[in-house]
This record gives C-alpha cells, structure tokens and sequence, in this order.
C-alpha cells in the first residue's frame, strides 16, 4: 500500500534510499536508536512501511522483546542507572535467535529466526515461533542502546532519533504514567543511564543518519558538526 506524502513520510522514503543505495538486495538489518520516549516505534514501523511500497519483505523487532528477567535487571539495585543501562536486555539470546540465524539466510532460507524472546510484563519468555523470510529480506530493529559498542557491528545501517531530555520524559509519562520531570527522583534511572550511554558511546556519532524527531509530524535530517 502507498504511503501518502506527508513530511514524516518524505523522510522515511528518503531514509529508505539512502539504506537502497548501498543495499540493492539481500538481507539488510536496519536500527532505529533513540532515548526512551524519541519515538523509535512509530519511527521504525513507519520506515518499515516504507520499504515495503518498493516491495521488499520487511520484519519488525524492538529490542524490549528481549529483556533480561527482573532479577538479573534490578541485580545492582532498583534505582541504578549503570544497572538500566548494563543489564536490562538480553543480548546474547538477541543475537542467538534472532540477528545470526536472519544474517543465515544470505546463504539458506531455511534458518528460522525469533523476533521475540521475552515478555517483560509478565517476566516470562514467550512461546518459541520461529519466522522465515526470502533472502531479500529487511529487519528493522528498534530500541534504546543499540548502537553501544558490542551490538555496532550487526547493523548495515542505523539512525538515531534525536529528541530534548524534556519532550521525552513527557512522552514516556503519556504512555506510562510516569512523572513528566525528567528531574524528578523517580526518572533518575532512566535519565542517568541514558546519560551514561551518550557519554560512554556517543551513538549519535556511530549511526548513520540523525533524524530531530521532537515534531513527530515533521522530522527532519539533521549532520553532525565535524568542526
């Protein structure tokens, strides 16, 4: 189905081209990283509609279905910042089920992958379903921390959605109820282990693109400055 033209998607055509220009075919892993509450859902599942009007087969996973159980996420304390930023997502089973075995299938089509493992909720995994896809196929992975140093070299492409501290906490408190200050003591976990993820790793400077998502209407493309 064809998308209509709006500002928001201009830009995911625009981003679709230029992931097309180094990739004409075969499996393509794309993400899509931000702070909790820049829009990375919507974002990638709007990205992902838009490479699917050039007909390609398109696969959507975020990285929140494959959390960490509760006590190994709250291991360092329930507040801890470094504890939300190290241990909240299951990285070893992420690569195992579901980014190796869709990588696979530039050889073979019959490797199955799982785009999900967990159910945070419930604190549970969920019930194994393997997914196939034709060898021209995109993945596009959303979520926060994934440009952090041991997951760079699985993406062929990423964009980091940027967004004032401010606009997301009042985003993520639409959605979740929470408190709308990012000072607030209560958003310190979330707020200092984001800190620590853009001091740490500067992914803004490993993705490949930069999208300013403040106006979820209107996008835009912004460069880094390499002044």
């Amino acid at each position: 189905m064809r998308l209509p033209t709006t500002p928001v998607t201009t830009v995911w055509r625009e981003l679709r081209d230029e992931v097309r220009q180094h990739y004409r075919a075969g499996r393509v892993i794309v993400a899509v990283d931000g702070r909790d509450g820049a829009g990375k859902t919507v974002f990638a599942d709007g990205l992902a509609a838009a490479f699917a009007e050039d007909g390609s087969a398109v696969y959507r996973a975020s990285i929140d279905d494959f959390h960490r159980p509760r006590a190994e996420r709250y291991a360092r304390g329930r507040t801890s910042p470094e504890g939300f930023y190290r241990d909240s997502y299951d990285y070893a089973t992420f690569r195992r089920v579901l980014i190796d075995p869709f990588r696979a299938g530039r050889q073979t089509t019959a490797t199955g992958f799982q785009l999900s493992a967990f159910d945070v909720r419930r604190d549970a995994p969920v019930e194994t379903a393997w997914v196939t896809a034709p060898r021209d196929a995109v993945l596009i992975v959303d979520g926060i921390f994934l440009n952090r140093p041991e997951l760079r070299g699985i993406w062929d492409w990423s964009v980091w959605l940027d967004v004032p501290v401010d606009v997301a906490f009042e985003r993520m408190a639409q959605r979740d109820g929470t408190d709308p200050d990012f000072l607030a003591p209560s958003n310190a976990r979330y707020r200092d282990g984001v800190d620590l993820y853009l001091r740490d790793d500067d992914p803004r400077a490993a993705a490949s693109a930069i999208v300013d998502n403040t106006d979820v209407q209107h996008p835009h493309r912004t460069f880094r400055d390499f002044c």
